[in-house]
């Protein structure tokens, strides 16, 4: 039995909910690829440490699956061109992706503090004159 595809809307046809499927074999290929020559979590990084990287993420949200369910083709064209673009990529270890990255994003602001305890968002109130 397969799972259903929680992102698609139920109304839609079998063929439109099979293009609203963004991770398939390409990005498989394409991350298996990018993780071979950025083999570091970019976090860990800038924060001294040494981590492998295991997720390949989007340094700006794409927002693909939001746009394929517009049916807006203008958004789709810019977010699909977001989600491959490879200058949009960094690699992460699992623990910087799934919890401090969900809450950059929620929040908008940049989390932590780089090896010398300065904060890495230059918007932080330790910036401000």
């Amino acid at each position: 039995m397969t799972k259903p595809d929680r992102g698609a809307p139920q109304h839609i046809g079998a063929d439109v909910k099979k293009e609203l499927r963004i991770y398939g074999s390409k990005w498989d290929r394409e991350r298996l690829l990018f993780l071979r020559t950025h083999p570091l979590c970019a976090m860990c990084h800038e924060q001294g440490r040494v981590t492998a990287a295991t997720v390949v993420d989007h340094i700006i949200p794409h927002k693909l699956k939001e746009a394929l369910n517009s049916g807006n083709a203008e958004a789709i064209a810019k977010a699909q061109k977001l989600f491959w673009s490879r200058k949009n990529w960094q690699g992460l270890c699992k623990q910087h992706h799934d919890s401090t990255k969900q809450r950059m994003e929620k929040r908008g602001v940049v989390v932590g503090c780089d090896e010398n305890g300065i904060p890495l968002d230059r918007a932080s109130h330790w910036f401000r004159r």
